[in-house]
This record gives C-alpha cells, sequence and structure tokens, in this order.
C-alpha cells in the first residue's frame, strides 16, 4: 500500500500543491501527481507506480538542503511560461524581470534568479540571457548535482545554447533542471556531446557529486542490501 501522506508532502516540497496533506488521495492530489509527472516528461496520468515513486524520491533530501539554489530551483517545477507568466515575471530576478516569458528564452533568467534567491550579490554574466554566456560564470568544475551546465544548440560554432543545472545523468545524457524546457521548469535530457562548460558559484565551495540514473530516471541503486 502507498503512503498517501509521504507523496503528499512530496509533491508539496517540490512545489505541486495535493490541497491539504491528510493521507486521503483526493482530486487535489490527483491533480498535483499529474503536474509533476508532466513537468518530468512522463505520461501526465495520476497513476503512480515504481517509477513515478522513484522520481518522487530524487534526490535526498539532505543532499539538496546543502545547496540553496537547486532548492530554490526544485521549488519552480512545473512552473509554466503561459500558465503561470504573471506568477513567473514576479519572481525574476529585476535584472531580467522586463520580458514576457512567452517572447524570450528565459533559460538563463532562470539560473540567474535561482541565484540570486540564494545571494542576492551573486555576479551575473554580462548577458544572463544569453545561454553561453554562462561558460564565463563562477568557476569550472566537473558535473555533478548543482552545477550550472551550458549547452550549444543547432551548432557547437553558433551563438545558440540552452542553460540549466546538472540534476542527474545517465550514460549518454544529462538530467537537467531548468526553465524554458517545454514551455515550463522541469527535467530534460541533454545529450552529454552538448555540453560546452560546467560551472559553479565563485564564493561558494564545490560540493555535490555524480547522479546516476536510468534514462528514466530512476536512481541507479549501488546498495542493495
Amino acid at each position: 500500500m502507498q503512503d498517501v501522506r509521504w507523496i503528499q508532502t512530496r509533491l508539496w516540497e517540490l512545489g505541486f500543491d495535493p490541497g491539504k496533506i491528510d493521507g486521503v488521495r483526493g482530486p487535489n492530489t490527483d491533480a498535483a501527481i499529474v503536474e509533476f509527472k508532466r513537468s518530468i516528461g512522463f505520461q501526465p496520468r495520476s497513476y503512480v507506480g515504481p517509477l513515478t515513486l522513484a522520481a518522487l524520491q530524487g534526490i535526498p533530501d539532505k543532499e539538496r538542503a546543502t545547496i540553496p539554489w537547486m532548492a530554490e530551483a526544485a521549488r519552480m517545477r512545473g512552473i509554466h511560461e503561459v500558465r503561470d507568466a504573471a506568477k513567473l515575471r514576479k519572481w525574476f530576478d529585476p535584472l531580467v524581470s522586463w520580458f514576457e516569458p512567452e517572447d524570450v528564452p528565459w533559460c538563463g533568467a532562470f539560473v540567474l534568479t535561482c541565484y540570486r534567491m540564494w545571494d542576492s550579490g551573486q555576479i551575473a554574466p554580462a548577458n544572463p540571457l544569453g545561454a553561453r554566456s554562462w561558460s564565463q560564470f563562477g568557476k569550472s568544475c566537473t558535473p555533478r548535482f548543482g552545477a550550472c551546465m551550458v549547452f550549444w544548440r543547432g551548432s557547437k560554432s553558433g551563438w545558440q545554447g540552452h542553460v540549466g543545472f546538472y540534476y542527474a545523468e545517465d550514460a549518454t545524457h544529462y538530467h537537467i533542471l531548468g526553465g524554458n524546457q517545454s514551455d515550463s521548469v522541469s527535467i530534460s535530457r541533454i545529450a552529454k556531446e552538448r555540453l560546452l562548460s560546467s560551472r559553479w558559484p565563485s564564493n561558494y565551495d564545490v560540493i555535490g557529486k555524480p547522479i546516476l540514473v536510468s534514462p528514466d530516471g530512476v536512481p541507479v541503486t549501488t546498495n542493495e542490501a
């Protein structure tokens, strides 16, 4: 039997409103499950199977809590640029709050705001809306949970790109928690061959670690006890 109260609590922690946390599975909880599954690319239905439970488990709370900008990023999961446009504009850091999310790619704005929510004095790249500008942010690090990951888009030698946060990885792809992914804050798989740079704030010790998952996002265990 599934622990509905735990499911409701995890949904609330990840920014999806299940209604009253009472252990009773009702329409609000089902709607939150649907939104959570849509945000991570799962079929948007209220069924909770092993893959959904594993995805809800995700990164252990103590791991996420030690990296403040990741807690903010996780809190925004499911926010959509059309449905939640007003909320998104209000949330954006003042440096990048002047545009309409529907009109301008906002992956860089998402990254900047997550950092500024943690540290309002965090220095932004010269053009924070330009994804590739984040290749000059902070200091270099190996890919790990919480890293700022910069990817090329279109052509490696071109100007287009994407930026988001490392959430996990499988054999061929990084799982990126970012904005402007399917027009929302969600987790997307991006081919490792597209990586340009992995960065970390200069004023924060490099922590985190690689998180291995299956292509479906299920954690790969190394301890079967």
